[in-house]
């Protein structure tokens, strides 16, 4: 079936349901930002593929609600499908739940699978809607019915990372959690989210592409610790570790009942994190809160540390030798998007301990690349030549740690336009990297000084600035971000020991699209009478192609950080270089002088 078939088929489910709009957003049963296969039921009903949006079908008109990132895939996958695209963040479009409200009738029905929808969003949609005397329908998956080819749970082997990777043994953070329970005064935590699930039991797998988690959820009691997982996921290995740690292992489906079952006193729970399903099956007083595991992905310990710098040089050498066996052999025999990615693929592969690549990666030629999030196909695919700019936004998970990095390449003859616009995204991603802060600062503080490097010309990027980075796990990870406007993460504090991308851009659609990302620590500084300095430690170590590079737009302080950037670039990878590529590297980490 065509999109408009498959809106059609769910119109007449929702009829036969008494449904007056079906709500379909990008999740699976854990609010996870990745999903696996089995769950892409909005880009399966859309044909929009972006990570990130909401399709809403009433019986006359259905939208989809995505971010800056995507407008320009959106606008061109959602072509001829009878979806209207609405832009969130942009004036005079209403937010998916303001357009839900509106449009549901006098005492209508909205509908959704409870299992992809998490508590909080169903409790507070409810409460709007009780101003139409409207109802929720959340236990129908009406696009299951439909998807008649739809992908099985995925089902991949687990395994533990070790205590040498992780700094702390499985038994000690259940501990450390256990303890955090007993302070809030409760006697259970509902843990549901598939990277909180990762780190407490020291577990990875392969449910996800590029991200290394199991389906799975944990119920943490004070004398008892549950792993919900699939039989077939645990090896004898995993077992018997999980078993010294004393944790049990149950099916994945059994947490439900168990819910029921529990006789008990306040269990913890993370509303914005537990679908409105299992959130149903709660009999208990319920403490909700943020999870705590989640601050402590967040704030690596100095074994992560150790180990994360380690994976970046890997992938530091890895993209040291890409950039220059393009910029060697563009132009000499013929290279495309795919082509070039695959050569990166295999580059990263050969890093020690390497597992796959953290994300999808983004090579995206001259216009493509205008595109935030592009994915090269066989349709778009754009053949290289030596003139212009390839963005490459590409990244490694390590068994030491996960790398994100974007590097904008000069393959020949540029204008002086794309140097401004080249040499503005570099200066306002230095800006950043250079910063100093007091103890308290949020990412929401600082994204001033990246971006407003852009503002200053009247260009903006319709994004945040910056992301958390996991260890060994999602290349995005909250609770911090760099990310201007309001926002959960905006109250967050950037603390000792969290990572976090640097990545401002511009992009203007069809034309051109410019990232420079490099990955930081926030580490502790100076500290006197004003308090706690705080500051960033670059943990990308990639040369930045200065072949476009306007150095007459650029400041003392900005060469300065340039330098001393490539100086600790050249320092820490050339020892893994054969003669010819350290050579090269030399070259490209040349002191910038005007």
């Amino acid at each position: 079936m065509n999109v408009k078939e498959k809106i059609t088929a769910l119109r007449s489910l929702m009829s036969q349901n008494n449904i007056d709009l079906y709500y379909i957003p990008t999740d699976d049963d854990h609010m996870s930002e990745y999903i696996g296969d089995h769950f892409k039921c909005r880009s399966y009903m859309s044909g929009f593929t972006g990570s990130a949006g909401f399709l809403v079908v009433g019986h006359k008109e259905a939208g989809l609600w995505t971010d800056g990132r995507y407008f320009t895939q959106a606008e061109k996958q959602l072509k001829n499908s009878g979806i209207k695209l609405f832009k969130m963040g942009m004036a005079k479009v209403p937010t998916v739940f303001e357009y839900i409200v509106d449009n549901c009738p006098q005492g209508g029905c909205v509908g959704f699978d409870g299992k992809v929808v998490n508590a909080k969003i169903k409790d507070e949609l409810a409460a709007k809607l009780t101003l139409k005397q409207a109802k929720i329908k959340a236990d129908e998956d009406l696009v299951d019915q439909i998807w008649q080819d739809r992908p099985a749970m995925p089902c991949s082997e687990a395994f533990i990372l070790d205590d040498k990777y992780t700094g702390m043994s499985i038994a000690k953070k259940i501990a450390k959690v256990q303890d955090d329970i007993k302070a809030a005064g409760c006697e259970a935590l509902i843990v549901s989210s598939l990277e909180d699930v990762a780190w407490l039991f020291n577990l990875r797998g392969d449910d996800i592409a590029h991200t290394p988690v199991n389906y799975a959820y944990a119920l943490v009691e004070l004398d008892r610790v549950r792993l919900y997982i699939a039989e077939a996921k645990i090896t004898k290995d995993v077992k018997e570790k999980l078993e010294k740690a004393k944790v049990s292992l149950c099916a994945y489906e059994a947490l439900a009942q168990d819910l029921k079952m529990l006789k008990m006193g306040k269990i913890w729970i993370d509303k914005a994190k537990l679908n409105a399903y299992l959130y149903d099956h709660i009999t208990q007083e319920i403490y909700n809160e943020a999870n705590p595991i989640v601050m402590y992905r967040a704030m690596k310990n100095a074994v992560e540390i150790k180990n994360t710098k380690n994976a970046h040089v890997k992938d530091g050498v890895a993209m040291t030798k890409f950039i220059y066996w393009l910029k060697s052999n563009v132009g000499k025999f013929p290279m495309d998007e795919i082509s070039v990615q695959n050569k990166l693929y295999e580059l990263r592969a050969e890093g020690q301990g390497y597992i796959e690549p953290s994300f999808a990666t983004i090579c995206a030629y001259k216009g493509n690349a205008a595109m935030m999030h592009y994915s090269a196909n066989e349709t778009s695919n754009a053949s290289l030549d030596n003139s212009g700019f390839l963005l490459v936004d590409s990244g490694g998970t390590y068994f030491e740690g996960t790398t994100d990095i974007t590097r904008t390449i000069c393959l020949g003859k540029v204008s002086d336009k794309d140097r401004f616009y080249y040499t503005t995204v570099l200066r306002a991603m230095l800006n950043l990297m250079g910063a100093k802060f007091l103890y308290g600062t949020t990412g929401a503080n600082l994204d001033i000084l990246a971006r407003g490097i852009c503002w200053q010309h009247d260009i903006d990027y319709q994004c945040g600035t910056g992301h958390g980075v996991g260890h060994v796990l999602s290349v995005h990870e909250g609770p911090h971000n760099i990310r201007w406007g309001k926002g959960p993460a905006a109250t967050i504090a950037l603390e000792e020991g969290m990572i976090v991308t640097d990545e401002p851009g511009i992009y203007i659609p069809d034309v051109i699209g410019i990232r420079i990302e490099n990955e930081l620590l926030v580490c502790k500084g100076t500290n006197n009478e004003y308090g706690q300095f705080m500051h960033f430690e670059p943990l990308t170590l990639c040369p930045i192609d200065m072949d476009a590079l306007d150095v007459s737009l650029m400041n003392d302080r900005e060469i300065a950080l340039l330098n001393a950037y490539h100086e600790q670039v050249y320092k820490q990878i050339s020892p893994y270089l054969d003669e010819e590529h350290k050579l090269w590297l030399k070259t490209q980490t040349r002191k910038v002088v005007r």
